[in-house]
């Protein structure tokens, strides 16, 4: 019986036809699994994961190894991006018994679901100390036949050592500002000076500290906590790890010189960068910064969007080869001969110096030759024509090629960061496609993913909502696309639909003493019910859900949510200090608080073309988590009489307030206290912090600093 075929998860639709006789994570799945008084084997991946492939390939598709599953397990196959409470609660005990974790993750479970025996990638054969996958079967089927009594105490012990962790997060106070200035001091003592980023290979894009420090710069003036960033991004931008021709970033970079990136490709990293590179600009005025937001923010609309406006979670990092056969990386790496067969000898000579594509080669696991495309000097050496036709031709011969499958399930949250980047990059580029975009995504979210009760499902796909309910991260991070939106927009509907999620976050995900947890009171239960504040790939949902709260509390002066969100980032002060690295998205909200975070409001008349400049300015301001609301004078209870950007709902910031002498006039607040309201634009850019040239848009102020070759 094929289980797995009308799934909503690609990575399980890859597997729907493997002789293991495959089980989703059901209730059924348990019951059958005690009917038969055998073990579970809980094995989770997902679809882009090159070692999942690698071990679907040779253990789940041998016919001998699936007939010893069938015959002594009951084997559930978990996606960890549809359920990352099921893959949080048995990663936390893989890394609590081996000091490490990954995927595939490889759990073997009694059939209550307790862990007893645990493993990630294991192979065909015994390697370098590791049992053949065969082995570690025989193993725990003998254990489990032989001793019973052994297999049970060990369970029971893991599942109550995880049952009484308790985490400790700072008695839910506000950090002061001691706590920010200790994690400047520590991230500089882990920074890579050489290559930028922190930390040896492999290293990994650090999007939510370097918001921070983008965030710490704009409140303090620390030129070091800018430069870190200046340095990181000009690595990455110029590195292997960011996609020359196509724009978008791989998952990370094998290497400390960001040369060599593991090639799968995520809606998340992209986005969360995506809003960096802008923040960057925003902040320096770098061309090249604002280059890569755009270029980035175009990626995901080319090869992410799906057919219904949201945003697929991933590329797969292998793909069809010269040679027919599935390699990492080769829809991306080049030969100087390849260069030659699309540009001819003398382009093919510019786009190999241009691209640093040597002779030997920078990608070794791709064969003698073949490089990896890198910017290792800058484009204004070479005739600025000749360069764009090489990018133009080249990326047009690579999309001939065998492209990487994609994982087109949409994520909620996933979608939430894409919707805050695409709507803050096409506004401050000017381009109202992009901000079309993260519309249409956010539609798809409300029509297929909210229920009538405002809850959120997990996932999608085609247009079909999943059967997994959302977590916290869903909620805290569609909140913030959805804050991000109504900034940009105007249109008040956005801030009524973050509020319906954040309800929920108070009601269904808060504990009374401040602390979060990742699913709902009323969620599946599990071994342990999820808790963690550190962020990982993305912002964790209790930062990210820290937030929305505080930015929800400043567009609608809500004490309640402005006390949650207070409440949750008393966790940075108990982390932030030592392991900053880990709580970058706490730190860059526990800037926003500290410094207010301003209130925005930009009134004026619809056919007035100077809001429209205001609005920008607004946009534009780099005080750090500043809220903006634009719009006609609105009066308290005015419903669709005004103030809505055309929506028809009321935007709490612009309520009795109204133009100065009939002029656009901006209004900026912060901790219950207004400036005088102003229609004065370079006061309004001096409030705020504006670095760049409001009327101008897309190059960035004349004196600001490009990002600079290697």
């Amino acid at each position: 019986m094929n289980r797995l075929a009308h799934s909503t998860s690609p990575y399980l639709l890859q597997h729907a036809d493997n002789p293991v006789d495959w089980w989703p994570w059901t209730p059924e799945a348990f019951e059958e699994a005690r009917r038969r008084d055998v073990p579970v084997l809980l094995s989770v991946g997902y679809s882009s994961c090159h070692w999942c492939h690698v071990m679907a390939h040779e253990s789940f598709e041998d016919e001998a190894t699936a007939a010893v599953l069938n015959e002594h397990f009951v084997s559930v196959k978990v996606d960890r991006e549809e359920r990352p409470d099921v893959d949080a609660v048995y990663m936390e005990a893989v890394q609590a018994a081996t000091g490490q974790g990954g995927w595939p993750m490889t759990v073997f479970l009694t059939p209550d679901a307790e862990p007893f025996y645990f493993g990630t990638y294991f192979p065909p054969e015994p390697r370098h100390g590791t049992p053949s996958f065969r082995q570690v079967l025989a193993g725990v089927e003998q254990a489990w036949r032989e001793r019973r009594g052994e297999v049970g105490e060990v369970a029971a012990r893991i599942t109550r050592d995880l049952g009484e962790r308790r985490l400790g997060h700072g008695a839910g106070v506000l950090p002061g500002e001691e706590v920010p200035a200790r994690a400047l001091l520590e991230l500089t003592r882990e920074y890579d000076a050489r290559y930028g980023g922190f930390g040896g290979a492999p290293k990994f894009p650090p999007s939510m500290v370097l918001e921070f420090l983008l965030r710490h710069h704009a409140r303090t003036g620390s030129e070091g906590a800018l430069q870190m960033v200046v340095d990181t991004c000009e690595r990455m931008a110029r590195g292997g790890i960011y996609d020359q021709l196509g724009g978008g970033f791989a998952r990370y970079a094998v290497d400390r010189e960001w040369v060599v990136p593991h090639f799968e490709k995520m809606l998340y990293d992209n986005a969360l960068l995506c809003r960096v590179y802008a923040h960057l600009w925003r902040a320096t005025g770098s061309r090249s910064a604002l280059r890569v937001a755009v270029e980035t923010a175009e990626f995901m609309v080319r090869e992410l969007r799906t057919e219904q406006g949201a945003f697929a979670s991933a590329l797969d990092a292998d793909s069809i080869g010269p040679d027919g056969r599935s390699h990492e990386g080769a829809y991306y790496v080049w030969t100087r001969e390849q260069l030659r067969e699309v540009l001819g000898e003398r382009d093919a000579e510019l786009a190999a110096a241009l691209y640093g594509v040597s002779e030997e080669g920078t990608f070794p696991e791709g064969g003698a030759g073949v490089s990896v495309l890198q910017l290792p000097q800058d484009e204004g050496v070479f005739e600025a024509d000749r360069v764009a036709s090489v990018r133009e031709r080249l990326f047009a011969a690579r999309a001939g090629r065998p492209a990487p499958e994609r994982d087109d399930k949409v994520v909620a949250a996933w979608n939430g960061l894409a919707i805050a980047a695409l709507a803050e990059v096409g506004a401050y580029a000017d381009r109202s496609d992009l901000v079309e975009a993260a519309v249409c995504a956010a539609d798809l979210l409300v029509r297929v993913h909210l229920d009538g009760a405002a809850r959120l499902s997990r996932t999608s796909r085609d247009g079909h909502a999943g059967a997994n309910a959302g977590v916290l991260e869903d909620y805290g991070d569609v909140a913030e696309g959805f804050l991000a939106l109504a900034s940009v927009t105007g249109e008040g509907v956005w801030l009524d639909f973050a509020g319906l999620l954040l309800d929920h976050v108070l009601v269904r995900f808060a504990d009374g003493d401040g602390s979060l947890y990742d699913t709902a009171s009323d969620a599946e239960r599990l071994i342990r019910r999820p808790q963690d504040p550190t962020d990982n790939a993305a912002p964790s949902g209790w930062t990210a859900a820290a937030g929305a709260l505080l930015s929800y509390a400043a567009q609608t002066g809500s004490a309640p949510h402005r006390e949650a969100a207070e409440r949750a980032l008393g966790v940075v002060a108990a982390l932030g200090a030592r392991v900053p690295r880990f709580i970058g998205w706490g730190l860059a909200v526990t800037e926003a608080a500290l410094d207010g975070p301003r209130e925005v409001a930009v009134v004026g008349a619809d056919d007035d073309p100077v809001r429209g400049t205001f609005h920008r300015a607004a946009l534009l301001g780099t005080a750090p988590g500043a809220v903006v609301a634009v719009g006609a004078p609105a009066r308290r209870g005015a419903g669709a009489e005004g103030g809505d950007g055309g929506s028809g709902v009321e935007l709490p910031l612009l309520a009795d307030r109204s133009p100065q002498g009939g002029r656009t006039t901006a209004y900026v607040c912060r901790n219950f206290t207004c400036d005088a309201p102003t229609t004065d634009l370079e006061r309004l850019r001096t409030a705020l912090g504006v670095r760049v040239d409001v009327d101008g848009g897309r190059e960035g102020d004349a004196n600001g600093a490009d990002i600079k070759p290697t």
